[in-house]
């Protein structure tokens, strides 16, 4: 058997390795800057605390860490595992700075990860040249008073808000238990090559199979095989290439919170979340959930499978405006299923889910962050969802003054329901002026087009994609009046028609705007009517986002200052333009009207509210003895808004309003 020359392989525990004399690493240029945000720094802290609550024999793998030998010197490159290694560093710093006063053997223990053996003022691990000095000031304690932003002050002065005194030691356990696959290539080794090659090849997991991996990961063999083929199998074979999708959708349903499926693998961390215990008994019974409404999930994308006709057209119609809003229609479909709500209560729902999609459309207003609201108003009975429909569903009034002059969005589902055809497979959209008529159409017979005025023929043309200007004619009949007048059609094909809508322009004598304006007044009051807003008093609302659908975005670029135009607080109305203004101003009026919660949200989270500043950094006073710490980043500021507003009860009563930069961030 060959034997590898040039790379060094070991397992090793990672404390061990860092601490020893002879591991002094570098960060080579080609890196990417330090990235991790306070999400991951919480999922390592929760893995260190949980290694060191098991027995002694337990460790947590982190994984391998690849470095290689520098030319130059006795040094490491650290080719892959840069952000695990200075995430640690940063958490064994915190831990240093916390017990330093206290502890001196603890502390020396910590110093010997931190900094070289040969000279103490300098770190072990030597980030990218353009950030090492920050990276270093942050380790070695010795920053300034300077008002700036960065992941290693970010990161460090969450590790110093968790990690107690009290719970030092055992901090210090649970880092002595990680252990990773040490890596090491020879002088000879090309490690850019490498560093390419091992960021070029091979496809990431997608968030479906860590969740995958990680339902399965802590079972027996035989209890694998079994999860395997009860239950994964068959959300599978029910969601098909929409796994993902069907993931994320589920989550939505059940947490009640906006998702993002964008990178980082938000879903996996969302699942990982909600199910942070998944032993054997616990997994049956979760998993026998996800299989059922896996199930519904495939007949949401097929209604075919539905049995009862009413249900399976009301399903059809909502996939008219793709699957945004499954985890809504998902929640109201499985209640009905188990017996909790009647059939007319489930149709109701996916009635209001088609009016507030059509008229949102009608209008022309986004339809994104708006299932979860929902959702989270299920929770609380039909009345609340009512409400929340309503109140972003546009006006009847609204809706009728768009469709005089506006294009009319889905045209096939929408003239079938006004017109009485279930199904359009067999039918055209037919306009009645057409979008570019011919040089010798004419709405009456007289007139061609040539003689029209240019206003006329401008006005024609605008109304042409227009309600009152559009029906429902048969295919074949479609063929053989294509590009006709109006007075041919008319005869040849309107008159000829099964549907009835159709068959009454057989009596119009001619065609124009004006028979246009009032066909359209007539369909409007039908499309209100049938796409029917809910009977309560609130409406329209600008736009606003609930602040716990707020994208909680993994760090603004730096000067984008205005991800907001505004916040609706309890009916006020602040001036708030980002996050960390946001962010202030609600914990400062926490602070004033209930400060019981404000302190009850930073006691179980350890912060953002301290009694000393107890770190170096931006600090905001609120009174005596309550200190409000600013360094964080935008992620870790957005939950934290969220969080207080929710322990005070009051987080359904404030919006925010994303500017145009907001929204396309």
């Amino acid at each position: 058997m060959a034997t590898a020359t040039n790379v060094d392989a070991t397992a090793t525990g990672t404390i061990e390795w860092l601490a020893a004399p002879t591991t002094n690493i570098v960060v080579p240029v080609y890196q990417r800057q330090y990235r991790w945000d306070i999400g991951a720094c919480e999922k390592l802290l929760s893995d260190v605390r949980t290694v060191a609550g098991e027995g002694a024999d337990h460790r947590h793998f982190i994984g391998s860490i690849l470095s290689a030998e520098d030319a130059a010197g006795g040094d490491l490159v650290l080719i892959d595992g840069q952000q695990r290694v200075t995430t640690i560093m940063l958490l064994i710093a915190a831990l240093h700075h916390t017990i330093r006063e206290t502890d001196p053997v603890m502390a020396s223990d910590l110093e010997r990860v931190l900094v070289r053996a040969d000279d103490s003022s300098r770190t072990k691990l030597r980030p990218h040249h353009a950030w090492a000095d920050l990276y270093e000031s942050v380790v070695l304690d010795r920053r300034d008073d300077a008002d700036r932003e960065s992941r290693f002050d970010d990161n460090y002065a969450f590790f110093r808000s968790q990690v107690h005194a009290d719970e030092a030691a055992r901090i210090w356990q649970g880092l002595q238990r990680l252990e990773h696959v040490s890596i090491t290539l020879g002088s000879s080794a090309n490690a850019q090559q490498i560093f390419e090659s091992l960021n070029s090849t091979g496809q990431p997991l997608r968030d479906h199979e860590l969740i995958h991996n990680y339902i399965l990961m802590g079972l027996s063999h035989a209890e694998q095989l079994d999860v395997e083929e009860r239950f994964w199998l068959p959300i599978e074979r029910h969601t098909g290439e929409t796994i993902g999708a069907f993931w994320r959708h589920y989550l939505m349903m059940t947490m009640g919170r906006e998702i993002d499926a964008a990178g980082e693998h938000g879903v996996y961390a969302a699942f990982r979340g909600s199910f942070a215990r998944l032993d054997v008994e616990h997994l049956r019974a979760d998993a026998g959930l996800w299989r059922e409404y896996a199930e519904i999930y495939g007949i949401l994308l097929d209604p075919s499978g539905e049995p009862d006709d009413g249900i399976r057209l009301q399903l059809e119609h909502v996939n008219t405006f793709g699957r945004t809003s499954y985890p809504l229609v998902m929640s109201a479909y499985g209640d009905h299923r188990r017996g909790l709500i009647s059939r007319a209560e489930l149709i109701e729902v996916l009635e209001w889910v088609q009016a507030l999609f059509l008229r949102r459309a009608i209008v022309g207003l986004p339809t994104d962050r708006l299932i979860a609201r929902l959702c989270r108003a299920r929770t609380e009975g039909r009345e609340s969802l009512m409400r929340a429909i309503a109140r972003i569903t546009p006006s009847d009034e609204r809706v009728s003054a768009v469709l005089k002059y506006g294009e009319l969005p889905h045209p096939a589902y929408v003239l079938g329901r006004i017109e009485g055809v279930e199904d359009v497979t067999d039918f055209d959209v037919e306009a009645i002026v057409p979008p570019v008529p011919a040089t010798t159409w004419s709405g009456d017979g007289i007139r061609p087009w040539t003689e029209y005025s240019e206003d006329e023929q401008n006005s024609h043309r605008a109304l042409s994609p227009t309600l009152g200007n559009l029906t429902l004619l048969e295919e074949s009949l479609t063929m053989r009046v294509f590009g006709a007048s109006f007075p041919d059609k008319r005869d040849q094909a309107y008159a000829r028609s099964t549907v009835p809508a159709t068959r009454e322009l057989a009596d119009v004598t001619a065609w124009g705007t004006a028979a246009i304006s009032e066909r359209t007044v007539r369909l409007s009051a039908e499309l209100v009517r049938i796409w029917a807003r809910p009977d309560v008093g609130e409406i329209d609302d600008d736009g606003l986002t609930p602040v716990l659908d707020a994208v909680r975005r993994r760090g603004w670029p730096a000067g984008w200052d205005r991800e907001f135009d505004y916040c609706e607080y309890r009916g006020e109305h602040w001036e708030v333009k980002d996050v960390k203004a946001l962010f202030n101003r609600v914990f400062r009026r926490a602070w004033t009207d209930d400060r019981p919660a404000a302190l009850a949200y930073s006691a179980r989270h350890g912060g953002p509210l301290y009694e000393s500043m107890a770190w170096k950094g931006h600090w905001d006073t609120l009174a005596e003895g309550c200190h409000l710490y600013m360094g964080w980043d935008s992620n870790y500021m957005m939950t934290a808004l969220q969080g207080v507003l929710e322990e005070s009860g009051i987080s359904a009563e404030v919006f925010v309003k994303y500017s145009y930069i907001g929204n396309v961030m």
